[in-house]
């Protein structure tokens, strides 16, 4: 706590301790991450749990650590919360889907989660419990670094916090990450992803015009 204090001076933090801090984390934020450098065992299992038990709560991102704890998922998420699995923990999470057809895979987990499923791989996929399914066409290998999934989510959250629906958070998310990996090319590492975001956003915003809307 102590450390990110001291070197992340533009992010307000808060020490979260017991479940009662999550469960009210979980009621008042418009979304949360939760998974990256979370920890795993009984103790971060509870915590996990009162958030998502959290009356009238915000949706969550659920990645890394999360998906371990929820392994096997036997449960229906809220249908706001977006799982972002790399394959491995979509066979932890959906251990009797086949990945032959990864779209359809992703689907039958949304179905079955009752929330959005982002597949991440060299095509990530991110599917609606209604059937609906996206292929994300942004990205390069030099993605698969440490940390950058953890990027991906918090950017995902970010969008959902700003009001964007988390189907639509999702699917734009995976985009503007891949193309930050595209910007950035060789060498990339989770650090450099949000450094280079705001000159995407404005590529983004001059090619649909947003920029001269707000002028």
């Amino acid at each position: 706590m102590a450390e990110n204090a001291a070197h992340l001076t533009a992010i307000m933090l808060r020490e979260a301790q017991s479940p009662a801090d999550y469960t009210h984390a979980a009621s008042e934020a418009h979304c949360l991450v939760i998974g990256p450098a979370f920890g795993l065992g009984e103790l971060y299992k509870t915590h996990l749990n009162a958030a998502l038990n959290a009356p009238k709560r915000c949706p969550f991102v659920l990645d890394a650590d999360a998906l371990t704890l929820l392994a096997p998922l036997e449960h229906k998420l809220d249908p706001r919360d977006v799982l972002t699995p790399h394959l491995g923990e979509f066979k932890r999470l959906f251990s009797d889907l086949s990945n032959d057809d990864r779209i359809d895979a992703a689907r039958k987990a949304a179905t079955r989660a009752g929330a959005i499923v982002l597949l991440k791989g060299p095509d990530t996929l991110i599917a609606h419990p209604d059937g609906r399914a996206v292929i994300n066409t942004t990205g390069s290998p030099f993605l698969a670094t440490a940390g950058s999934g953890d990027v991906l989510a918090g950017l995902i959250a970010g969008l959902i916090g700003q009001g964007m629906g988390s189907f639509a958070a999702a699917a734009a998310g995976a985009w503007l990450h891949g193309k930050c990996g595209q910007a950035l090319g060789p060498g990339l590492i989770a650090e450099d992803l949000p450094e280079i975001l705001p000159s995407i956003l404005k590529l983004l915003a001059q090619e649909t015009g947003a920029d001269a809307a707000r002028a």
